[in-house]
């Protein structure tokens, strides 16, 4: 059964005809040529005849399973709102109503690694051009920041009315996804409580937040544009510099305390350190609603292995954030030998040839091609590891709860109902079970010997402490 809320199987031919309909009727384009690109989400290239010249635009269409709160024509008006009002992001010429597209203006640039998949494969480099369109973008987020939050009111934000509002709004609206679509686990039964019982108060104000923040297009080290505010909302300052931190080093954003201090001298906001480092365990709390949903849902397109990296490695992270502010100390683990499977694992290479001998045509791209056969490659990986992953995991719930049972999703029942009913005083021992369990997952996927940098385990990089340096 699909995930309750994804959206119905959808002929992908049928929809850019349909947008190329559209773009040739409402805005007298001819020649009209789409794409698709390597996403999570349907993104296009479209290249049309328009007024006699050539042109390019950008297309981004509907997820298609439920990963953030927010619909598609609220993106674009948040957008179009940073527009009006002198923020350097791309154009709006078009809406398309069905099937929804927001028709972009294509803007030149190049950025860093978008999925955590292509960082592994290719890794992540801050250059000198890249370092100085960093700092720019410190000022530009800080002219974003000084926009009146009632302008984005008056388009369809939600204007906190309260601290808790002003600091876990966001991070609500994604939690009740959870009950919305009928997925939930550990984990996110863990996070929401502990959020809710620490959220601090409010020290930086309030604005408008890219939601995403770090996203954006360069030329050398220049900016041609800011992007991606599909999340955007009314809240604490902090929580978009938080993104940094969830991002790097994934995603390799350089020298984050001298980023966050060109902001507040750029801003003149003053930097709250444990306010960001309170919104980095929201921010990444946040991320791993959507993944955790995708590998419920069995709806065309998206990137399975993708969903399942991201709940790993985004979930570690966010309880390796969250030691900083309790002290927890955390265990460390390592990677046993590899059990033997070589039936299954001839069947499974077997598979990946076969996906690998698939013809290139318009509905299986190389880069679909290559998603599909990521699947079993993971599952022979998973298979030399499942039973010291599963039977580690169980043992710890047991010792924890005195679970009885057998197998993970039983344990997951009972780990659940165990944190449902705890109070604080066992935070320490369900976030070292909780990280155990998504450490084992990122270890994996690591492999045996990774290098030390490797990105499934990469450190979230302190913050708290430059609050006194």
């Amino acid at each position: 059964m699909p995930l309750k809320g994804s959206m119905p199987d959808r002929d992908p031919d049928a929809e850019e005809k349909d947008i190329a309909r559209w773009l040739e009727t409402e805005m007298g384009c001819s020649d009209v040529s789409i794409q698709r690109m390597r996403r999570w989400r349907p993104i296009m290239q479209a290249d049309v005849t328009r007024n006699g010249k050539k042109e390019r635009f950008f297309l981004k269409g509907q997820r298609t399973w439920p990963t953030h709160p927010y619909p598609l024509d609220y993106e674009r008006d948040m957008q179009q709102v940073l527009f009006e009002n002198g923020i350097r992001v791309p154009a709006i010429p078009g809406w398309v109503p069905d099937p929804e597209t927001i028709v972009m203006e294509w803007v030149e640039g190049g950025r860093d690694a978008g999925l955590i998949q292509e960082a592994i494969e290719s890794g992540s480099t801050m250059t000198d051009d890249r370092w100085q369109a960093s700092l720019r973008y410190m000022e530009l987020l800080g002219e974003l920041h000084a926009i009146p939050v009632e302008r984005f009111a008056e388009r369809g934000a939600e204007l906190p009315s309260n601290n808790t509002e002003l600091m876990l709004g966001n991070f609500e609206r994604f939690h009740a996804m959870s009950s919305q679509v009928e997925v939930s686990d550990p984990f996110i039964a863990f996070i929401s409580g502990w959020l809710r019982r620490n959220c601090p108060q409010n020290k930086a104000g309030m604005a408008f937040l890219t939601g995403d923040c770090g996203q954006f297009l360069t030329d050398g080290p220049n900016i041609t544009c800011l992007m991606d505010f599909e999340i955007g909302h009314i809240g604490d300052p902090m929580r978009d510099l938080a993104c940094f931190r969830g991002r790097h080093p994934i995603e390799n954003m350089g020298d984050l305390p001298a980023l966050f201090r060109k902001y507040e001298e750029a801003s003149g906001t003053k930097l709250d350190w444990e306010g960001m480092a309170f919104h980095t365990v929201a921010f990444l709390a946040e991320a791993y609603y959507g993944p955790l949903f995708g590998l419920h849902d069995d709806g065309p397109g998206g990137d399975w292995v993708e969903a399942f990296v991201q709940v790993a490695i985004i979930g570690r992270r966010c309880l390796e954030a969250l030691v900083e502010l309790t002290g927890t100390k955390l265990d460390s683990l390592e990677l046993p030998n590899a059990e033997q499977t070589p039936l299954e694992d001839l069947a499974l290479s077997r598979l990946e040839a076969e996906i690998g001998r698939l013809p290139d045509h318009k509905d299986m791209q190389t880069w679909q091609r290559n998603i599909l056969a990521s699947l079993p490659v993971m599952l022979r990986n998973m298979g030399h590891y499942r039973i010291w992953r599963d039977e580690e995991y169980c043992n710890d719930v047991a010792a924890l709860t005195g679970f009885e049972g057998v197998g993970v999703s039983n344990a997951d029942t009972a780990f659940t109902s165990f944190i449902e009913k705890a109070g604080p005083d066992q935070d320490e021992r369900i976030i070292k079970v909780l990280h155990r369990k998504l450490l084992r997952d990122c270890l994996i996927i690591a492999g045996k010997n990774p290098p030390a940098d490797h990105i499934a385990l990469a450190p979230v990089e302190p913050v708290v402490q430059f609050a006194t340096d």
